[in-house]
C-alpha cells in the first residue's frame, strides 16, 4: 500500500509507547486514525499530541480490552461508522509477566495470552473481512525478538510472541491462497524504551498479580526494566520502520539486526540437537 494519504489506520495499544508513535507517524502520512487502549488518559495524551502536530487530523478513539472479541468488533464498527472502513490495522497492544515458569499463576497466563495472542486473533477476525470486502488492506502484528529466541524468565511472554509470529505467517499464506489484496507485516523488535515494563498498571483486578516476589522474579523484572530503558533504538524510529514496511509490502521487520544472527545461531543449535539455544550467551558472543 504505497500511498497512505487519506487511508484509515486502526491502532491498539495507542495510549503509550510504540502505539503512540505509530499514531504520530500515520497522522504525518495524512491517515485517519482509530485509536484503542484500556488506558484512556494515555489515549487522550496521544490525541492531544497528534492534534497539536497535525491540527486537521481526523481521529476517533475507544476504550478497548483487546482480549475480548466483542470489544474489538465494536472497534471495527467504530471504524466503519466513522470513516467507512479500515486500511491498516496495527495489532499492537501487548503486556508481559515474568519470572520462572513454575511460579507463574493461571492469572498470569490468562492476562498475557489474552492481550498478546487473542488481541491479535480478534483483530484479524474483526478487520480482515472488512478489508476483503473493500478490496485492500494491510495487517501489522507486533511480535518481538522473543517470538524467535527465548530468554530465561520470560516464558509466558515468549510463548505469546512465538504465537504472533506463527499467526502472522499463516495469515499471509491464507491471504495468498485467497488471492486477496491484503498485506501482512510482523514486527519483531528487541528491547526499546516503552511502557510495557509498567503494564501492570492496566492489569484487570480479576487477573491480579498474586505470584510471590521471589528473588528470581525480582531479578528478571530488574533485568528487563534495565534492558528496556537502555534500548538503543527509539519507539519513534521503530514506528517509522513499521509504517515504511507497510508502504513497501515488507513482511518481516527486525529493527535490531543482531536478532537475525541469533536466529541463525538457534537454527545451528537445532541442527546439533544437543542443548537448548542460550539466547543470553549468544547475545554476549
Amino acid at each position: 500500500m504505497k500511498n497512505l494519504q487519506g487511508k484509515v489506520a486502526v491502532i491498539t495499544g495507542a495510549g503509550s509507547g510504540l502505539g503512540r508513535e505509530l499514531a504520530k507517524v500515520c497522522a504525518g502520512r495524512g491517515m485517519k486514525l482509530v485509536l484503542a487502549d484500556v488506558d484512556e488518559p494515555g489515549m487522550a495524551q496521544t490525541l492531544a499530541g497528534i492534534r497539536k502536530a497535525v491540527p486537521d487530523v481526523a481521529a476517533v478513539s475507544m476504550r478497548v480490552d483487546v482480549s475480548k472479541l466483542d470489544e474489538v468488533q465494536a472497534l471495527a464498527t467504530l471504524a466503519r461508522e466513522s470513516f467507512d472502513g479500515a486500511h491498516v490495522v496495527f495489532n499492537n497492544a501487548g503486556v508481559s509477566a515474568g519470572g520462572p515458569l513454575w511460579e507463574a499463576t493461571e492469572a498470569d497466563w490468562q492476562w498475557v495470552t489474552g492481550v498478546n495472542v487473542y488481541g491479535v486473533a480478534w483483530g484479524i477476525q474483526s478487520f480482515v473481512p472488512l478489508m476483503l470486502a473493500q478490496g485492500e488492506g494491510h495487517v501489522v502484528n507486533t511480535a518481538s525478538a522473543a517470538g524467535w529466541v527465548n530468554a530465561p524468565g520470560g516464558g509466558i511472554y515468549n510463548a505469546s510472541k512465538h504465537a504472533v509470529v506463527a499467526i502472522s505467517e499463516t495469515l499471509a499464506f491464507d491471504l495468498r491462497m485467497a488471492e486477496a489484496n491484503v498485506g501482512v507485516t510482523v514486527l519483531c523488535p528487541a528491547f526499546f524504551p516503552t511502557a510495557i515494563v509498567d503494564a501492570e498498571r492496566n492489569r484487570p483486578p480479576e487477573l491480579a498479580d498474586t505470584a510471590p516476589m521471589s528473588e528470581a522474579r525480582k531479578f528478571h523484572q530488574e533485568m528487563v526494566r534495565h534492558a528496556v530503558m537502555h534500548g538503543r533504538i527509539s519507539a519513534e524510529e521503530i514506528a517509522e520502520m513499521t509504517v515504511s514496511a507497510v508502504e513497501h509490502d515488507q513482511f518481516y521487520v527486525f529493527p535490531h539486526k543482531k536478532i537475525k544472527q541469533l536466529i541463525k545461531a538457534r537454527a545451528e543449535a537445532a541442527e546439533r540437537e544437543q542443548e537448548p539455544f542460550d539466547t543470553m550467551a549468544g547475545a554476549k558472543a
